[in-house]
């Protein structure tokens, strides 16, 4: 959070805006402070940054989950934009829950619940115990397999519906293949990728 200060709160935010190199109208902040006397006005305000977003995406998550009786440890960081969460606690199979389902329903709620606050959007991807690597190790895997199948067939394929995150780590994974194309059709749950061979 980073402080600022002008003569009204109009040009305290013009100051920040160009302090930070960006459009006023992005900016997320709070009046911390407002003077008006017959010789001096001035105004102060608090702008909030990704750190923050980062922090309250923690807390959000801590206090959630604690609601539900279960204490967790967290550890965030800041990668390419995205605010990536780590999660530990004694319950990481009920966080989980059946085919990840019930995790990727906190990180709905968590990066909701963060755009909101910070009148922003956020990518956020929580990861428990290793869960979340771990099935992107697996899905790197097989969508290479298959991608190799593909090229020798010349037959595409289209796999599972996958979360987001899921279908971004088959994109990337095939980026780079050369007559490898990939797609995302499909809505919500039932959004899935299919891998294509093109000349």
């Amino acid at each position: 959070m980073k402080e600022f200060t002008g003569k009204t709160v109009d040009e305290a935010v013009k100051v920040a805006a160009d302090s930070l190199g960006v459009d006023s109208l992005h900016l997320v902040y709070e009046v911390k402070e407002e003077k008006k006397s017959l010789f001096k006005k001035s105004a102060t305000i608090l702008v909030y940054e990704d750190e923050d977003a980062a922090h309250y995406a923690e807390e959000y998550l801590k206090s959630s989950l604690k609601a539900l009786g279960v204490d967790i440890e967290t550890e965030a960081v800041l990668e390419d934009g995205i605010i990536k969460i780590s999660i530990d606690s004694d319950a990481n199979p009920i966080i989980i829950g059946k085919g990840g389902r019930t995790l990727q329903a906190f990180n709905e709620i968590t990066k909701f619940a963060v755009s909101t606050k910070f009148r922003k959007r956020f990518r956020i991807l929580l990861d428990v115990g290793g869960y979340k690597e771990d099935k992107y190790a697996r899905i790197e895997r097989m969508v290479t397999r298959v991608a190799k199948s593909v090229l020798r067939d010349h037959v595409d394929a289209t796999l599972d519906p996958m979360t987001p995150d899921e279908r971004r780590v088959v994109h990337n994974t095939l980026s780079s293949w050369e007559h490898i194309k990939t797609e995302s059709s499909g809505e919500g749950a039932d959004r899935a990728v299919t891998i294509k061979y093109v000349d």
